[in-house]
């Protein structure tokens, strides 16, 4: 999927804990000034950088942070955002979120989604250098 043909694509962002979260309501605008339907995943550390409302006012859209969401687990939510994600876009990615996604662990609402989905995925990871070595071996 090319930058070109965002236009009617439903993008899921997620939001892991680093102190770049705070770039995610601009990258939202971005994502939507090439067409895009954007929905967010707020991780538990994500929201320790930015605010769950400053993503809902941006994206114009719920946010999504609980698995366990009542509203969500009726209708499978971790299935249906999976289902209906174009692409997902982890950004800012943490080393923490990283090693969930490699290892296969699935116990938050962003990597239950990952695992349950099967379209293209972006990671951008933010986190000092000496943790990137290490998170990539």
């Amino acid at each position: 999927m090319s930058i070109a043909s965002l236009t009617n694509k439903n993008i899921l962002l997620g939001v892991s804990g680093s102190i770049a979260a705070y770039k995610a309501p601009d990258i939202v605008r971005r994502l939507q000034d090439l067409g895009a339907e954007v929905r967010v995943i707020l991780t538990r550390g994500g929201s320790q950088f930015i605010t769950e409302l400053s993503l809902q006012v941006t994206s114009k859209n719920k946010v999504h942070d609980n698995l366990w969401d009542k509203e969500a687990e009726l209708a499978m939510g971790h299935i249906e955002l999976a289902k209906w994600a174009d692409a997902i876009l982890i950004a800012p990615a943490s080393a923490n979120t990283i090693a969930n996604l490699a290892s296969g662990k699935a116990d938050d609402l962003l990597s239950s989604v990952v695992l349950a989905s099967d379209c293209p995925m972006l990671i951008a990871p933010a986190m000092n250098q000496k943790c990137m070595a290490n998170v990539c071996k």
